[in-house]
């Protein structure tokens, strides 16, 4: 009797260790299909957030990084906001939105391994985490050419400690973020002179 006690343990282990995963995963697609989905129909009501000031910069980054690989154009707005505001804060509260945003991604990765192991870039890059995860986490949020969403699925596909990929990423969206703002503004004083 105790054996079998034992096999339906191991059974219902088993069988929460793939439903967890799987519906974590259902759940981040889901949000991720309807945050691209709600950025694409309601772009207009989404640059009102720009009437909020700062925490519109913060929504706005937010709403434009929680989609996963799909890609909203929430820096431009970002510039924009920038026009308007103080560029530098409009930068650094757009990189916490920009941070918490991409905590999808962590969530994906981690809730399942199998993910990274079948694309090229993933395996290049699981080998950069895995020799520097931060640096590497910092340049892919730094350069914005380099897909962030890949870095941070392996960060919780290799179970990196989040605060660590939470402050390496907002370094980098922090630079990238009041540069682009920065430049931006100053690109736009330039056409009104």
């Amino acid at each position: 009797m105790n054996s079998h006690k034992q096999v339906e343990v191991q059974k219902g282990e088993r069988l929460r260790n793939r439903a967890i995963p799987l519906l974590i995963l259902i759940l981040v697609l889901a949000i991720t299909i309807a945050l691209f989905l709600f950025f694409q129909q309601n772009l207009e009501k989404i640059k009102e957030f720009q009437n909020f000031g700062y925490p519109g910069a913060f929504l706005i980054s937010l709403v434009s990084t929680a989609t996963i690989i799909l890609p909203t154009p929430g820096l431009l707005l970002l510039i924009a906001l920038g026009i308007a505001f103080n560029p530098v804060l409009v930068g650094l509260v757009g990189a916490v939105g920009g941070t918490v945003g991409e905590i999808t991604g962590y969530v994906l990765g981690h809730s399942g391994r199998g993910l990274t192991q079948r694309n090229k870039l993933f395996v290049k890059a699981e080998g950069w985490m895995k020799r520097g995860g931060f640096v590497t986490i910092f340049l892919f949020s730094l350069l914005p050419f380099l897909p962030v969403d890949i870095v941070g699925i392996l960060a919780g596909a290799l179970r990196f400690p989040i605060w660590k990929f939470l402050l390496a990423c907002f370094f980098g969206k922090a630079i990238l973020y009041v540069v682009m703002v920065q430049t931006g503004g100053w690109g736009w004083e330039s056409l009104l002179h």
